[in-house]
């Protein structure tokens, strides 16, 4: 063991913008909030124009030199076009750009689908966002049915979502600074238009959010010119890796032994694994909120006191570790992006979501002396080969084959109980969807057979039927035969 320890500490300050505007930094913008960011990035724009103009005025002057030279040459005409150079640098930086693997985690097109399902994962997968897309129209209509300027924010928010349609060709960056110049234009004209009531538009916004990301998740969420799902697969692989860490390494206060904090630490896995099913950026800073009221509530019940930021950061880590959530990167990206940025920069959300931040981040660069551990301890536990959880070996037992045998036993049981108990978590929720499946399907069954019911014809009589609520009908025309 080495006698000095690094200790997990953040301070507040540094959870905070480095442009000391008092609002929560993010290490995908450096470290900087939301609002010193795009201000950051407006200005690295405005000279990016700048340096574009300058290069297509120094192009354009060369062509015109070049021009002129060949006309004395030649008077044939000649095909080249001013900005040519310019353009076909233009378009060099674009085609750089390397489109990831297709999504680990939706099902290819290609792959032969198993006979004998009534429903594929594809057609399911479709279902359910049907769903979710029209349920979020019918909330959203009738949260704005009460307001006067609500037909026309309902129209905004409609045209802007089809015109992300045919952006689709756009980078993730440039898509989020679409949907966020939208929010902040939008949440202007409402500030101006319910002067005094901030709370009253921060519920319109979440309204708004709420409705243009879920007709927008499939997609904004993780598209295929980013590298997210490169990230998502490394970090998942790390974590993987550093399944032998324990509570002590990290120093959590945390006893398990107790019933409500064992309770309290499954709730948080829960939470922060349930992230992923979410659509909606707020519903996914949700789950890291619950996830961290329990975590606070399971050191308060440890340590009988309440906890500190010191304990919280240690026990998230933990946290994480435990639960290996999935596409962690892929949703931090997607809530950076396309959340209501007044939610990141302030509030216990804000807070919250940049310690998990800082834990991925601290997940990414975890080594020996953060664990307390020596190098050679560290490398053996990350390549298998040993396990705090084994027993310790001594003397020539150590090298033995028995040995080895038994450690590798140990390695496969761990790795066995963490699967046994993720596939009963996913059995369980597969069998509560496809009960609700059901439901719903014979919910729609009885309403349509009622409906059927109650707009069924009247049945008529023939004219010359036997009807005897009509006794003065006259009576079947007979065939008479005539002599010719």
């Amino acid at each position: 063991m080495m006698s000095q320890r690094r200790g997990i500490h953040v301070d507040q300050s540094e959870l905070l913008c480095t442009k000391g505007c008092g609002f929560y930094g993010n290490n995908a913008w450096q470290g900087l909030c939301s609002k010193c960011w795009r201000e950051e990035n407006q200005k690295e724009k405005q000279k990016q124009i700048q340096d574009d103009w300058a290069l297509a005025e120094r192009l354009q002057k060369e062509e015109e030199e070049a021009y002129a030279n060949r006309h004395q040459k030649s008077q044939a005409p000649t095909n080249a076009t001013p900005f040519s150079k310019f353009e076909e640098r233009k378009s060099k930086e674009k085609s750089s750009k390397v489109n990831t693997v297709t999504k680990f985690f939706i099902p290819s097109s290609k792959t032969p689908q198993k006979k004998g399902k009534r429903i594929s994962l594809a057609a399911l997968e479709f279902f359910i966002y049907r769903l979710a897309y029209d349920q979020a129209t019918k909330e959203f209509i009738d949260f704005l049915r009460p307001l006067k300027s609500g037909r026309e924010i309902f129209k905004q928010c409609r045209a802007f979502t089809e015109s992300m349609v045919y952006k689709r060709d756009m980078g993730a960056d440039e898509l989020s600074e679409c949907v966020q110049d939208f929010y902040q234009n939008l949440s202007d004209r409402l500030h101006t238009q319910f002067k005094g009531s901030s709370d009253h538009v921060e519920s319109i916004m979440d309204e708004v959010e709420k409705y243009m990301m879920t007709r927008l998740y499939k997609e904004v969420f993780c598209p295929e010119s980013t590298d997210d799902e490169k990230k998502d697969l490394a970090t998942q692989k790390r974590i993987r890796a550093l399944h032998w860490v324990t509570i002590e390494m990290l120093c959590v206060p945390v006893d398990e032994e107790i019933p409500e904090v064992s309770d309290s630490v499954v709730k948080a896995i829960t939470d922060v694994i349930e992230m992923d099913s979410k659509r909606v950026p707020k519903d996914k800073l949700s789950c890291i909120t619950r996830c961290s009221k329990h975590i606070f509530n399971a050191i308060k019940v440890s340590k009988k006191e309440a906890a500190s930021a010191d304990d919280f950061l240690p026990t998230l880590i933990y946290i994480v570790l435990k639960a290996n959530p999935p596409r962690l990167q892929s949703n931090i990206q997607y809530i950076t992006r396309y959340c209501n940025p007044s939610r990141l920069m302030t509030g216990e959300d804000g807070y919250y979501f940049t310690n998990l931040c800082c834990a991925v981040a601290f997940i990414e660069k975890l080594d020996a002396q953060s664990l307390n551990l020596s190098t050679e301890e560290f490398d053996l536990y990350m390549s298998g080969q040993a396990s705090p959880h084994w027993p310790p070996a001594t003397g020539a037992s150590s090298i033995s084959p028995s040995s080895t045998t038994l450690s590798q036993v140990h390695k496969r049981l761990d790795l066995l109980t963490g699967l046994g108990q993720r596939q009963e978590r996913v059995m369980e929720k597969a069998r509560q969807l496809e009960n609700d499946l059901i439901d719903w399907t014979d919910e729609v069954e009885q309403k349509v057979q009622s409906v059927l019911e109650s707009f069924s014809p009247e049945t008529s009589s023939a004219i010359d039927s036997d009807n005897v609520e009509n006794e003065l009908l006259p009576p079947p025309l007979q065939p008479q035969v005539f002599a010719g």
